[in-house]
């Protein structure tokens, strides 16, 4: 057995560029993710600048439809799934009582493919122009005869690189789940955010296929001439919309799942008691992950799929209300008696619950075939997935982040900053979309650049605008909040909050290198709170104390994930030979990995005892 100072151990920057250890990767998601939602929050905040008056021109027609769909591909791709990545890289091993993930190498992997898509992705905005066919890149439009530049080329090859990552992403936490859970964790005693986040990474197991063959069968009508989309030689536009949603679909669930399990957690630990009704929420999350494949084409009702389709597309939709509404109710019952703090976290998640049934309740008006030929592609739609999006999703990544927060840095966010960032968010958020439902009533149309005086849009949107600035003020407030908490001293203890329920709560924060220098024995559901109530403030270790096994870091995922990055930039100019190079860097990494045995190393209980760790 090696010691630790055998393996090639880095310091700084190299560390960073080299780690597979998930506490670090969900670092780098965090950083990442949040740096591309400020570029996304910055991208919104143009869009209703530009909307605030009638006949507005800040921006052209044509900058306006880049903003619009760079707005969407990033916040879905490149900020909403990283956060949440991060999320469960600095969580889900804690939570299952595991060392690490199964697969650290292809976690590092995971990271640095979604990083180098999104970085592609975005330099479109300085290589001649962005991609300018709406998020959701519909053909005809995002063919090679409407879109001539290379804007939609940065789309297609972007997120394929991006999707990779979040597809072994998935995978990785499917495994990590089902073999690395500890001794006595069965799976109904698996925590609430744990069961929503094995249910996504299913999810992402068969949703991201989809998107990846709609995107290889749009690059090649695109960069290749071929005919998938195109109707003039055989091919079918509807066929892309029908790729698109059967992955886009199960895309919302797989970010608001998370978040749900986000919002169980916490109104749990808040509320000092267990979640109520644990397993019909457990049956609720498999129940919404299995119908989120079954209302794909309710994105489609207006294309003229006949009333039979029609008609079972929208009963499935309105079928996805009941787990949902069970959920709610559960979240509700848990605060019900509860002794209930007010933390900025828990104000997250309580002002989740509103916020979302409203999403939800507009939701099942859209699911209604007939009316939805009214919604289709006006500001009500716009407003109703925000309601869920932002005021499910967003606010359930800040519950998370502050309430997770000790457990990554080892320190506490500010709490009187907290509540700012969550009352100007929170104000901010309802005033940008509120008034959304009744433009779209109104008639106004989606995804346009400006509109005439005198149709009775100028007030609303004058009022949305003001919104959106405010919820670019709390997230202001968020990133002071980080700042001036980075600079006070990693004084957090084990448990900050002093209810936490589950395994993370019971190691240092941040949590060492090993995680566990013992494996705990679960003995139930909330395992650390059952202990607490048997007066104990530790879990029983269900191992002796004995050498830990450690994987090795490696610069090879990084590498790996640059040569895809050249082998899209060959593709997308038909430099063949860039290409063929890009590639050649990656497999040439792949041929290493293979061939080179890497065996990790270990730490010794010794050096667990100079960490002052008790056998």
């Amino acid at each position: 057995m090696g010691h630790a100072h055998e393996v090639k151990r880095y310091r700084g920057l190299m560390d960073w560029l080299t780690t597979v250890d998930h506490k670090k990767i969900g670092i780098l998601y965090l950083i990442a993710g949040g740096f591309f939602f400020l570029i996304g929050g910055l991208e919104a905040i143009l869009i209703r600048v530009q909307l605030w008056k009638p006949l507005n021109d800040f921006v052209s027609a044509n900058t306006y439809n880049e903003l619009l769909t760079m707005h969407g591909t990033t916040m879905i791709f490149l900020a909403a799934m990283p956060l949440l990545f991060a999320l469960m890289n600095a969580v889900i091993p804690l939570q299952i009582g595991a060392r690490d993930v199964a697969f650290p190498f292809l976690n590092s992997l995971g990271f640095w493919t979604f990083f180098f898509g999104g970085v592609l992705l975005n330099i479109s905005w300085f290589a001649g122009g962005a991609p300018d066919a709406g998020w959701t890149s519909y053909v005809p439009l995002a063919g090679s005869t409407y879109s001539e530049g290379h804007g939609v080329d940065y789309y297609v090859i972007g997120l394929q690189i991006a999707g990779i990552g979040t597809l072994i992403g998935g995978i990785n936490f499917l495994a990590t789940i089902i073999n690395m859970r500890a001794p006595g964790m069965s799976f109904m005693r698996m925590p609430m955010f744990t069961w929503t986040i094995f249910i996504t990474s299913a999810l992402i197991l068969f949703a991201f296929p989809a998107l990846t063959v709609g995107l290889v069968a749009l690059m090649f009508d695109r960069l290749f001439d071929a005919n998938f989309f195109n109707p003039d030689n055989g091919g079918n536009t509807v066929l892309w919309e029908h790729i698109f949603w059967i992955f886009g679909h199960p895309e919302v669930y797989i970010l608001i799942l998370p978040a749900f399990g986000v919002i169980s957690e916490v109104i749990s630990t808040f509320s000092r008691k267990r979640l109520f009704g644990y397993s019909s929420m457990v049956f609720a999350t498999v129940l919404i992950g299995f119908l989120g494949f079954m209302v794909w084409a309710h994105h489609m009702f207006t294309t003229g799929l006949g009333p039979v389709a029609n008609a079972l597309f929208s009963i499935a939709t309105m079928l996805i209300a009941v787990p949902t509404g069970i959920k709610i109710f559960n979240w509700l019952f848990t605060m019900w008696g509860g002794s209930i703090r007010f933390t900025s976290a828990n104000l997250f998640a309580v002002g989740f619950v509103p916020t979302f049934v409203m999403g939800g309740v507009t939701g099942v008006m859209l699911a209604s075939a007939p009316a939805d030929f009214q919604y289709h592609d006006s500001y009500f739609v716009v407003a109703h997935f925000h309601y869920v999006i932002v005021g499910g999703l967003v606010l359930g990544i800040f519950a998370g982040l502050f309430y997770w927060w000790p457990k990554m840095f080892g320190r506490v966010l500010n709490e009187t900053l907290g509540k700012i960032c969550f009352w100007l968010f929170f104000i901010g958020f309802h005033l940008t979309f509120f008034v959304q439902h009744f433009l779209g009533l109104m008639g106004m149309p989606r995804r346009i650049y400006t509109y005439l005086d005198g149709l009775g849009f100028n007030n609303m949107n004058l009022i949305s605008t003001v919104g959106a600035i405010l919820m670019g003020l709390g997230t202001i407030a968020f990133l002071i909040n980080v700042v001036v908490t980075s600079m006070k001293p990693r004084n957090a203890s084990n448990d900050p909050w002093e209810d936490g329920r589950t395994l993370e709560w019971t190691i240092p924060s941040p949590a060492p290198e090993y995680n566990f220098a013992q494996t705990p024995l679960v003995r139930g559901y909330d395992a650390f709170w059952k202990e607490k109530m048997e007066g104990k403030n530790a879990m029983t270790p269900a191992e002796p104390l004995g050498p830990i096994h450690m994987p090795s870091p490696s610069i090879l995922p990084l590498i790996m994930s640059i040569g895809l990055f050249i082998n899209g930039f060959g593709l997308m100019y038909h430099q063949y030979l860039v290409a063929g190079l890009g590639l050649a860097i990656t497999f040439g990494c792949m041929v290493v990995r293979s061939i080179k045995d890497d065996h990790g190393f270990h730490i010794e209980p010794d050096e667990l005892h100079d960490k002052g760790v008790k056998a």
